[in-house]
């Protein structure tokens, strides 16, 4: 029996001489991985090409899995990018934030508002004009709300500290490692406060970006279990001055 989704995907790997696994962030708020038998010429319902990272797709697929996968058996765009696959720096962000999302959202179950909030975000990146250097930024720390360890910017007093392990901001040192300085808490502070619409307002040069990324990356790394080191983290440095 067929069923139909939306979904967003995440990561595409071959499989054999003619499949590819596509792990999806569906619709329905939740992880799903698929298996798709991609055309190798002119002919063929299904292009190697949909599945890029980040793209919205609409896929009719056999509901019931086999060893973990469900078989694709049509797939459409579903929002067709205009900007992200031909601007480099959005290329870049794009297959950055596939591999981060991959891990980040890796446990999620029925969390619709996790994935409205992406694919708006996504419609927002690609509908952008100009350069977007926070934007990957702002995703990460605002995504925290729907995974469930957004800090709590409430307390926040210029000088505190900010205490990655739980997630709260404060005026002395905890007694672990997992913390960082005044002046960063400050960025982060701005950075959790921020809207797309606005985050060009929030000047930063490359190390100061750089450095926010690492300490985003250590928070998720303290609170998602096996959230590992990102291989396209160093070219999406490299991107942005």
């Amino acid at each position: 029996m067929d069923a139909k989704t939306q979904g967003i995907v995440l990561r595409s790997i071959k499989y054999g001489d003619h499949s590819l696994i596509v792990d999806m962030l569906i619709a329905e708020g939740e992880r799903r991985s698929f298996v798709a038998r991609v055309a190798t010429g002119r002919k063929g319902a299904i292009r190697q090409l949909l599945f890029q990272p980040l793209s919205v797709l609409e896929v009719s697929y056999d509901d019931h899995a086999k060893g973990g996968l469900y078989r694709i058996r049509q797939a459409v765009m579903a929002v067709p990018f205009s900007t992200i696959p031909f601007d480099a720096s959005k290329t870049a962000m794009a297959l950055f934030l596939a591999e981060f999302l991959y891990y980040a959202t890796r446990d999620e179950q029925d969390n619709v508002p996790l994935y409205l909030y992406v694919e708006q975000s996504l419609r927002w990146l690609d509908g952008a004009e100009g350069p977007c250097p926070n934007f990957h930024l702002v995703l990460m720390m605002r995504l925290t709300r729907f995974i469930g360890f957004f800090p709590n910017t409430e307390d926040y007093h210029e000088g505190d500290y900010f205490d990655l392990l739980n997630g709260s901001f404060r005026s002395g040192l905890p007694h672990h490692a997992n913390v960082v300085t005044a002046a960063e808490a400050a960025q982060i502070n701005t950075l959790m406060r921020l809207q797309y619409e606005t985050m060009h307002l929030f000047k930063m040069q490359r190390a100061e970006r750089a450095r926010c990324m690492d300490v985003i990356l250590q928070y998720y790394r303290l609170h998602v279990p096996g959230f590992p080191e990102l291989k396209s983290l160093d070219v999406l440095k490299a991107t942005f001055d």
